[in-house]
């Protein structure tokens, strides 16, 4: 079997949608594995939200992270909440409230905020980091629900920084 033949052989397995093919010859063995469908549809569900920064190349800055990550702060876009300011995700993870279920929420409607001060936990690859504000105020929305996904540049927050 030839490189032509092998090349043909993995466009065909990834346009057929099968997970995995073997083949066996005396002289060698070649086996192609590829993602299953509903995997590559998560991928590109998750992805698609991303439009600055694809999913792949966030993923390895995520160990990198420390626990006190800087948030991205930027304002709001013009509508009701343009006085106000937006705390965006740093990274791609999971989104917590607080350091465990049995704790309070480090965030609340109403908290008052100093800048520094934790507003929640993101876990990246097993890696729990604790997200500092970069603004002084009083959060006035959450915008993301406990334990749930949430992508690089992601608002989490509204702070009404008056």
């Amino acid at each position: 079997m030839n490189l032509n033949e092998i090349q043909d052989l993995i466009k065909f397995v990834s346009k057929a949608g099968v997970c995995e093919v073997e083949i066996e010859k005396k002289d060698f063995k070649i086996i192609i594995k590829s993602e299953s469908k509903a995997k590559e549809q998560q991928i590109i569900y998750q992805a698609a939200p991303v439009a600055a920064v694809p999913a792949p190349a966030a993923i390895p800055a995520a160990p990198a992270a420390t626990p006190a990550a800087a948030l991205a702060i930027e304002s709001a876009p013009v509508s009701d909440d343009s006085k106000f300011i937006t705390i965006k995700s740093p990274m791609i993870g999971t989104f917590y409230r607080s350091s465990s279920p049995d704790k309070d929420p480090f965030a609340s409607v109403g908290t008052i905020v100093q800048k520094g001060s934790p507003v929640c936990i993101i876990e990246a690859m097993k890696l729990f980091n604790e997200i500092e504000s970069e603004v002084s105020g009083k959060i006035v929305k959450v915008l993301v629900d406990d334990a749930s996904p949430v992508e690089y540049d992601q608002p989490l927050f509204l702070v009404d920084p008056a």
